[in-house]
């Protein structure tokens, strides 16, 4: 068949053989590679009725990749319009931008607006950890950029295999690296977010990166390309070979080892050009010299033409030749399928070009006019005179396929759910520390356990306060940025997911997720506003995890009405999984990373995870039940994975934000700590080696009140909790805010009180659970940060 590929040492030649549309009409019969290209029959079927003939080659490869269940959503759409008929006016009241966009737009006050959003990349990180993390952040990075924003701050949630696999190392030193260096490099803070190690991650792990940016309202773009006889220009980084396929392959097939086809070249990242890049951005918005911008990251030039084209008029032509080359033996369609970094895509009208390419030549921008806006309500790519695309946008970025795959629950669901370890049941068939001497080790273990453990050595590699605009940062609950100096108004980012957690029921899990989100953005202070996600989960095409998809959409979907936040955007992560195709053994865990954002009047009054002054009275709110499943003790001391994961009560949650709210802004709180992994005991052991002051806690009221062992209260993981420091002065006030709003408040200790039973000679302070035991700081110190140096270091 005739194709425009050449070896990769040619170079195309303007008299090669196309596959042009012309030649395409007049061999309806050849057949085409559409299945090596992940294309289903009826798909392929669905596009040869589109055009009324058999696609180009430059055509198939345009639908592959954007009918790919990463750029489609075809498994998912269905159900994630659950997140736009579940919102309600009210939710959409601070929206200036929503899903559907490059990232959502948030309306924070004084005409400041900030635009966030989360993506994966995978299954890249795997193949190659360091470019597959680096270039994740420099793509969530532009994401940013093309809303009109200045990137300021970056987070990441990276989920590994088990610490001790001989391939994890490998893929977190990559991963940590290219997180690092790419954000490092930009001069971006890393604020917050995850370490995970579970051996469901070895053959795939997580690495899915947030992206936060500030504009004002004015200062809002677009991505649609409008106006006929405005120019399409492509500026910043030269096209070259790498990344070719990696949306359509990479995304949407079974990740397999035994199949070296299904792992195309990853991208390779310039942190540096990408600095250049949003500056001249930046500088071009302050211009007015934008009519539509648009980033080019998963698909390319493919992508960026059909949905800029979709988005506005609806008529685009490009010549293809025009496009400046970093390897000038690229056919032309590999240069449509490229997904070289640190390149954007913008409209300009003919009489602002010369003003566009001044500004882009100042900042030594590579720019070249590309094409122009048609109103033939047809997309148009010619390469040297030869036409080989002539679609209508819509049915390459908009009408993709939309499946109603089937689905049921799980047949081993029940059984998972059976094995409980809390309760009656679970005590009889789990021994329960109770002694001092028992629960004192049990804390010290967990808390030097992989995932409980500091990660400092993964963060100490991040920039956390460059821009000096970093209010709080890991290890605090949230991440806080300043927005306006002058005011001092702020946000607050946190992103959370548990994937044991959705293993044993994917619709809670989802809303735990959620809830932990939401109350670590209210520890800090911050009003929580809106919710980016990203959806991790294994092969649609099995029912088991695609019930996991619709239980875990349709329970965020569900808990964001019920706490008012609306979903703005953000990314679903399918095939996950490193076995044979519908394999749900070999699927990783499902995990939904949510994020939450909240607003901070003034970040001079947010509120660390830790105490800093003796004296204060420590209060436990909420109420603790008995709930082990799927907890860190059971995890870590039990390797066991069954039961149901703690109760979600939605209203609980949001009466703990408004008093952890209220009480930041009344300055009532001089430390927050929300509960979660761990419990009580490792939420009391990081907020007293954030500052290195102790405390002594009382625990006997407590478990009368609840009606629970020692230790339940102390590792127990039940929700909607958290722990704070009352300054003395302030204890009426704030019993007054918790019984006003509802909010179970009961003082169990204080802050570096002096123990009296302490041992001879014991100096410096101490976590001390009267009548039980007595942990020095230092030694809660020593079991945390051993952990990750031992194995990465």
């Amino acid at each position: 068949m005739s194709t425009p590929e050449q070896a990769p040492d040619q170079a195309p030649a303007p008299d090669q053989a196309y596959d042009t549309v012309e030649h395409a009409a007049a061999t309806s019969d050849q057949a085409m590679p559409w299945a090596e290209l992940g294309l289903k029959a009826d798909e392929y079927e669905r596009i040869v009725g589109l055009l009324g003939r058999r696609p180009t080659t430059a055509e198939l490869a345009m639908y592959s990749v954007m009918w790919s269940e990463h750029c489609s959503y075809k498994s998912s759409k269905l159900h994630l319009r659950q997140f736009g008929t579940k919102t309600t006016e009210a939710m959409r009241e601070h929206l200036l931008a929503g899903m559907g966009e490059n990232a959502g737009v948030v309306d924070i006050g004084d005409g400041w607006a900030v635009t966030f959003k989360v993506e994966s990349h995978n299954h890249p990180s795997f193949v190659e950890p360091y470019q597959g993390a680096a270039t994740g952040v420099g793509g969530i990075v532009r994401d940013i950029m093309a809303m009109g924003a200045r990137p300021v701050a970056v987070m990441d949630q990276l989920r590994f295999g088990a610490v001790d696999h001989p391939d994890t190392a490998r893929v977190v030193h990559g991963v940590v690296s290219g997180v690092g260096g790419y954000g490092n490099s930009l001069g971006l803070p890393n604020i917050g977010g995850e370490v995970v190690f579970d051996p469901a991650y070895q053959g795939n792990p997580l690495v899915n990166a947030l992206c936060l940016g500030v504009l004002r309202h004015d200062e809002l773009q677009t991505a649609a390309a409008r106006g006929a006889g405005n120019k399409v220009i492509l500026f910043g980084a030269r096209t070259g070979g790498d990344g070719i396929g990696g949306a359509s392959i990479l995304a949407s097939e079974t990740f397999d080892d035994s199949k070296p086809s299904k792992r195309p070249s990853v991208q390779v990242g310039d942190p540096f050009m990408e600095k250049v890049l949003i500056e001249c951005c930046l500088e071009l918005y302050a211009a007015g010299v934008v009519e539509g911008i648009q980033d080019l990251g998963a698909a390319g030039i493919s992508c960026a033409t059909s949905e800029m084209a979709s988005a506005g008029d609806g008529g685009m032509h490009v010549d293809l030749e025009n496009v400046l080359l970093r390897d000038p033996t690229l056919t032309a369609g590999e240069i449509l399928m490229s997904e070289s970094q640190e390149r954007m895509m913008a409209i300009v009208r003919p009489d602002r070009l010369e003003e566009f390419t001044a500004i882009t030549a100042k900042w030594d921008v590579e720019t070249a006019v590309i094409g122009e806006v048609t109103d033939t309500g047809r997309l148009t790519i010619d390469h040297h005179g030869r036409r080989i695309v002539d679609v209508e946008p819509r049915t390459v970025a908009v009408d993709s396929p939309v499946y109603d795959r089937p689905y049921a629950r799980p047949a081993w669901q029940d059984d998972l759910q059976a094995d409980t370890i809390s309760g009656d049941a679970g005590r009889d068939r789990r021994s329960r520390p109770a002694s001092g001497a028992d629960l004192r080790a049990t804390l010290l273990t967990l808390l030097a356990s992989p995932n409980l453990s500091s990660k400092a050595w993964v963060t100490d590699q991040y920039d956390r306060f460059v821009q000096g605009n970093t209010a709080l940062a890991q290890p605090d609950d949230a991440g806080v940025v300043r927005v306006d100096e002058a005011t001092g108004l702020g946000v607050a980012l946190s992103t959370d997911a548990n994937g044991r957690y959705a293993k044993l029921d994917p619709y809670a899990g989802a809303q735990l997720a959620l809830a932990e989100a939401y109350r670590n953005v209210a520890t800090v202070g911050a009003r929580p506003m809106a919710v980016t996600d990203c959806l991790n989960l294994g092969t649609p095409e099995h029912p088991d995890s695609m019930w996991q998809l619709v239980q875990v959409v349709t329970g965020l979907a569900d808990a964001c009405r019920d706490l008012a936040v609306p979903v703005t955007g953000g990314n679903v992560s399918l095939y996950n999984t490193s076995g044979e195709p519908g394999g749900v053994d070999a699927s990783i865990h499902p995990t939904p990373v949510v994020g939450v954002l909240g607003v901070v009047d003034d970040v001079r009054r947010v509120t660390p995870s830790g105490w800093r002054t003796p004296g204060q009275v420590i209060y436990l709110l909420g109420t603790t039940r008995g709930e082990l499943d799927g907890s860190a003790w059971a995890d870590v001391v039990h390797s066991h994975l069954g039961g149901t994961p703690p109760t979600v009560d939605l209203a609980a949650e949001r009466a703990l934000a408004g008093v952890l709210v209220n009480a930041a802004r009344d300055t009532l709180v001089d430390a927050a700590h929300d509960l979660s992994e761990g419990g009580l005991a490792i939420a009391l052991a990081e907020a007293c080696t954030r500052f290195g002051t102790g405390a002594r806690i009382r625990l006997a009221e407590l478990c009368t009140r609840d009606r629970i062992t020692p230790f339940e209260a102390l590792f127990s993981e039940s929700t909607a909790r958290a722990v704070v420091a009352v300054p003395r002065t302030e204890e009426v006030r704030f019993q007054d805010l918790c019984t006003a709003r509802g909010v179970p408040a009961l003082a169990i200790g204080v802050t570096d009180e002096v123990d009296p039973d302490a041992p001879d000679g014991a100096d410096g302070p101490a976590l001390v659970v009267d009548g039980l035991f007595r942990v020095p700081l230092a030694d809660l110190v020593e079991a945390s940060r051993r952990t990750l140096p031992a194995h990465f270091a």
